[in-house]
């Protein structure tokens, strides 16, 4: 490279504290924080991911339906995002239920079922169904409390016109 190119090309790379500031930054833009968790993933979908306390810890495989071997024992993202999106919205669910004053029964369970596809586009894309069940409340009422929680949960939120999510009560 000439001086001048690499002098223009060094003016537009950020300092490694700017760097720095930015990353640190950048999840301030709509929130502030209350609880960060944190995720290292190797190898893609064939290596693993580790939490950074080191208690998430599991090794992924590329499941049969996308060209894997599917090898028993190993997860995939789309089983991490299912189990995080129920377990998260069915916390929200607490919150709603208390905010409609409604006894949330406590056998009460979400199921998230995560497909992956091809979008319209020809890329791929993912599909949510979470199915809900409330043993001891009525429909009516169970789907009160799962369209509300539908507007509390941070992964509802986060997926909202990104995603198909398909809300059943079981």
């Amino acid at each position: 490279m000439s001086a001048s190119i690499t002098r223009a090309f060094a003016t537009r790379m950020p300092s490694r504290t700017s760097v720095f500031v930015a990353a640190a930054s950048r999840r301030f833009i709509s929130i502030k924080p209350i609880y960060t968790a944190e995720a290292t993933a190797t190898g893609g979908r064939n290596g693993r991911a580790v939490s950074s306390d080191n208690v998430l810890n599991v090794e992924l495989a590329l499941p049969k339906a996308l060209g894997g071997r599917g090898e028993a024992g190993k997860t995939n993202p789309e089983q991490l995002f299912a189990a995080g999106y129920a377990a998260c919205f069915q916390g929200a669910m607490g919150l709603a239920a208390s905010n409609l004053e409604v006894k949330l029964p406590e056998s009460n369970t979400v199921t998230g079922i995560v497909d992956i596809g091809k979008d319209s586009a020809g890329g791929l894309g993912l599909a949510v169904e979470l199915r809900v069940s409330a043993p001891g409340l009525d429909t009516a009422t169970t789907q009160k409390v799962v369209d509300l929680a539908h507007t509390i949960c941070p992964y509802s939120r986060a997926t909202s016109g990104n995603i198909d999510v398909k809300l059943t009560v079981v």
